[in-house]
């Protein structure tokens, strides 16, 4: 491909050779330079691809794409483009290296603090449900057809991404439903096209620090930047920060919620408890202006649903869902099919174990989100309410000591274990903890390792008891001095119950 063609529509100064020249592959790892690629010197944490810039020449790259000075390159036969930030080039070089996939599929970026995960798959259920094939990308795995890829970052860098776009064609896929997260927007990965759909779940304070967000401004003003990168931004109008992450937005907007003033709500909700499972039932309902939006084939008209997972959250989730999908035309009758049979990996995944009482599953793995999950299943009044967590070694402490307090205070028994200890020793991570314990009045145990831990709040499980096992998630793994060792709780579970004969 010619590299002017690449850099059709991006601000650049050519500062050496032309850019009249084939280009034959993209590459923004030095590891993977080859003859006539382009190299894109992109800038890290922990590195800076510049300093990469005369190696790359030497092993053969035909353009570099720069931001900064680079040295050693002389008189070489290489083409230097200079453009004011690599990444957002990045994104725009891939976009057109793929022949812009984007504009072949429906796309739908979904960002906000909680509820992406769930959301994604939420929608990929629906949408299916109606006959659409939807390649979704997020912080568990990419979906592509039948092919399920592990996922390293919530939002993958803009070459992967626009390669999985390309992928999801080529498989013949109409949709693709994708978180984007923070960082994400800091850092262009998702630039290059525009979003059919932007979507907003909620925000509170998180991803403040070294590496991520310099203050919450900063963190609200990179989740508002979806906002003038979309046709049609659809957000959670109960939430505090609607108007602000809106403010600037280039799209129309619409909003999901529980409030009057929304133009999708769900009211008449009523908490779904039978033996094992935990859900919640509620209306759908519309505003006026929605309503009339009917003429042009989307829902207009009111209708009951069931979500199997508990509490307020779940109720947003599913609206969210709900808001995006009827954009496609896709009925009452398949909603409520699909929000039924949903299930997400370890978010409020419910596994079941007994009659007697409810297990769950969650990725809850700070103070915030257990906060919110235990406060939600309280309101189902349980018999007991059992919550078993370690926390993560080579963290801050102070997560620790919150998520010990919280526990603490909102559980009837806290079980204290081991989750990913990495270069730590597990019993000075539950010594942590059982600090935060300690300033509340609340019930604790510790045990060590997981499996057994697993099996004493199996064993020990009472008649009405709510137990849920917290901070792994979808998590398959136990990371200890380094290395991973395979660890899936539901795999542990089913052990359990083998070995106790059921």
């Amino acid at each position: 491909m010619h590299l002017s063609e690449l850099l059709h529509g991006l601000e650049y100064e050519c500062i050496q050779g032309s850019p009249e020249r084939e280009v034959y592959s993209v590459v923004y790892d030095s590891r993977k330079v080859e003859d006539g690629c382009l190299f894109l010197c992109i800038k890290g944490a922990n590195f800076d691809g510049h300093t990469f810039a005369a190696e790359a020449v030497e092993q053969g790259a035909g353009v570099l794409v720069v931001s900064d000075p680079v040295s050693g390159i002389g008189e070489k036969d290489v083409t230097v483009i200079r453009v004011a930030d690599t990444r957002y080039a990045m994104a725009f070089i891939s976009a057109a290296w793929f022949g812009h996939p984007a504009k072949k599929l429906k796309t739908i970026g979904i960002t906000g603090t909680k509820g992406k995960t769930t959301s994604t798959y939420l929608v990929k259920s629906i949408l299916e449900n109606a006959g659409y094939k939807v390649g979704l990308i997020g912080t568990i795995e990419i979906i592509i057809g039948e092919q399920h890829i592990h996922a390293s970052n919530t939002t993958p860098e803009s070459y992967l991404l626009q390669e999985y776009f390309a992928r999801m064609v080529e498989a013949g896929l109409d949709a693709v439903v994708m978180e984007v997260s923070s960082q994400a927007l800091m850092l262009h990965r998702s630039q290059g096209f525009v979003f059919d759909y932007g979507i907003f779940t909620n925000l509170e304070p998180d991803h403040i620090g070294p590496n991520e967000h310099k203050d919450f401004e900063d963190y609200l003003h990179c989740k508002s930047l979806l906002f003038r990168q979309c046709k049609v931004g659809i957000g959670n109008g109960d939430d505090g920060h609607f108007a602000q992450v809106m403010a600037g937005h280039t799209c129309s907007l619409e909003s999901f919620g529980l409030g009057a003033h929304c133009d999708i709500r769900a009211d008449r909700m009523e908490l779904v408890h039978k033996p094992g499972e935990l859900g919640v039932k509620f209306r759908v309902a519309f505003s006026e202006e929605a309503q009339a939006q009917q003429v042009h084939g989307s829902l207009g008209e009111s209708f009951e649903v069931e979500v199997p997972t508990p509490g307020r959250f779940s109720v947003y989730n599913a609206l969210t869902a709900i808001a995006i999908c009827r954009h496609f035309q896709v009925s009452a009758e398949n909603i409520r099919k699909a929000l039924l049979s949903a299930h997400v990996k370890g978010r409020i995944e419910i596994v079941k174990v007994s009659d007697q009482f409810t297990l769950l599953i969650d990725y809850a793995h700070n103070a915030m989100a257990l906060e919110s999950l235990l406060t939600t299943l309280k309101e189902y009044e349980p018999h007991r309410l059992v919550c078993l967590f370690g926390c993560g070694g080579n963290r801050a402490k102070s997560r620790r000591f919150e998520m010990g307090e919280v526990s603490g205070k909102l559980s009837d028994l806290t079980i204290i274990t081991s989750d990913n200890p990495r270069f730590e020793e597990p019993l000075d991570i539950i010594a942590d903890i059982r600090t935060g314990i300690e300033k509340t009045d609340g019930k604790f145990v510790e045990i060590c390792d997981r499996k057994e831990a697993i099996r004493y709040a199996i064993e020990h499980g009472e008649p009405g008891d709510i137990v849920v096992l917290a901070g792994k998630g979808h998590e398959d793994y136990q990371e200890i001095k380094g290395v991973k060792y395979p660890m899936d709780e539901r795999d542990l579970i089913r052990d359990i119950l083998q070995e106790m004969g059921k």
